[in-house]
């Protein structure tokens, strides 16, 4: 196993990892989910539903019959659809939604299993359920998952590896999952090889879960699946890293894939919601999450129904604390802060995470003083503290000779930085304004 370098050592602040995954009861009568059309990168989803209908769950709501890279959804509750129109959104700004009231009586849902015999069935017939399924990467990234299981034959793929390392401080869903369902997710994994044509499987878990280790090496004995243990690194669930780790090979800088070096690179619950829709015919209309931090009353691991609010979520967990002062979805490091509480769980919410007011750095950044600690962090080997200097002063071209464009953002040069400057926030305003020049670029040449 090969170590990589930079990365830090922040504390783990797993308190949930001892706890048992909850379902969040269905919402009761008059209840409401608010279901964004669009929960993947890629082409946004049209609806194909009004309001008025009636809708199951399960039932498709809204889909791109066009593009490829787009990923439909589903109704996640019975209930009907009362409005149709902007929501907030996680990422931070308002998109279309579809909104459903909830029925009285809320039946059980049974999936009988659909088949048996997964290992036997033609490839594109498995992506295919895969894309009606709904399912995207659900580690955060929430590419669609279809689009990453057909690389072009150009680009052969040898290996998958599955990422169970959820590096990410507070977040334990992945390691619950892993100790609670390690018998579909290997039947998962199994079924994304044989889709895939390959031979070989790598499980990556960091060694601060040994339980997890266990529970899957016992789940993959007698297979072609592989359980590693290691190092505790952040980010060592970074794809890059993982590969590097695992195989030692090193993925080419963007656009470079990890297709590009024969692999493919699935996340713990990804695979289990693969499982699901290909054993049961079930799509992607819940998740687990981890709710956690110094501001929530009562943390908990929960099975969540996709579009939940966040407010009842946290409602259930107790409520917030008195000296709550910070929400972010997902982990400190890569998650992302949310001004009201009115989002709902998407694919992508792998964490709610609220922190108490003296735990938030307050007041404004300083100047760099070109310490140099963000370069040692960088597990990329950047100079983020010059990409951030450029972004400041718009010097968006210099940004992006300097390597913009290979950020992870995943937050290291931030943690050890002394004047506490936003570097991550400064390298994705460069890597918006590079982005926005290629296609002014693309368009003016077509």
């Amino acid at each position: 196993m090969i170590k990589f370098i930079g990365g830090i050592h922040p504390p783990a602040n797993k308190h949930t990892q001892a706890l048992p995954i909850e379902a969040l009861p269905v919402p009761r009568p008059a209840c409401r989910v608010i279901i964004p059309l669009s929960q993947h990168i890629g082409a946004p989803n049209e609806t194909i539903v009004s309001v008025g209908d009636q809708v199951q769950a399960g039932q498709l709501i809204g889909q791109n019959g066009k593009a490829f890279v787009s990923s439909p959804v589903h109704a996640t509750i019975a209930g009907k659809v009362v409005e149709i129109s902007p929501k907030p959104h996680p990422l931070g700004q308002s998109l279309p939604a579809v909104v459903i009231q909830s029925d009285d009586d809320q039946p059980e849902i049974k999936w009988p299993p659909v088949t048996t015999d997964v290992l036997s069935q033609n490839p594109t017939d498995l992506k295919n359920r895969i894309r009606a399924a709904g399912i995207v990467g659900m580690g955060g990234a929430t590419f669609p998952t279809h689009v990453k299981l057909s690389p072009p034959e150009a680009k052969p793929i040898d290996t998958l590896i599955l990422n169970g390392a959820e590096c990410e401080p507070y977040l334990t869903a992945d390691h619950r999952m892993m100790l609670e369902h390690a018998g579909q997710i290997i039947k998962g994994v199994q079924a994304v090889m044989h889709l895939l044509g390959v031979k070989r499987s790598y499980i990556g878990i960091e060694e601060n879960k040994p339980d997890a280790i266990d529970s899957l090496k016992q789940a993959a004995a007698n297979t072609d699946i592989k359980v590693v243990g290691l190092k505790v690194k952040y980010p060592q669930g970074s794809e890059k890293h993982l590969i590097k780790a695992l195989l030692n090979r090193e993925v080419p800088p963007p656009p470079g894939l990890p297709m590009d070096v024969g692999v493919v690179v699935q996340n713990v619950s990804t695979v289990y919601a693969i499982y699901e829709a290909l054993y049961l015919g079930k799509p992607l209309i819940e998740r687990v999450l981890t709710v956690t931090g110094s501001g929530i009353k009562n943390p908990k691991n929960l099975r969540v129904r996709i579009g939940t609010p966040i407010a009842d979520v946290i409602e259930y967990c107790g409520g917030l604390t008195g000296d709550a002062g910070k929400l972010i979805l997902g982990g400190p490091m890569m998650g992302m802060a949310q001004y009201t509480l009115d989002v709902p769980v998407i694919k992508g919410t792998s964490g709610i995470l609220v922190q108490t007011k003296s735990e938030i750095v307050m007041g404004g950044y300083r100047d760099c003083i070109r310490c140099g600690k963000c370069v040692e962090a960088c597990p990329m080997l950047l100079l983020p503290y010059q990409i951030g200097i450029y972004a400041e002063k718009r010097l968006f071209d210099e940004a992006e000779t300097t390597g913009a464009m290979d950020c992870l953002e995943c937050g290291c040069c931030v943690y050890v930085c002394p004047s506490k400057r936003p570097m991550v926030q400064m390298i994705k305003h460069a890597k918006a304004a590079i982005m926005a020049k290629r296609r002014a670029a693309k368009e003016k040449a077509a």
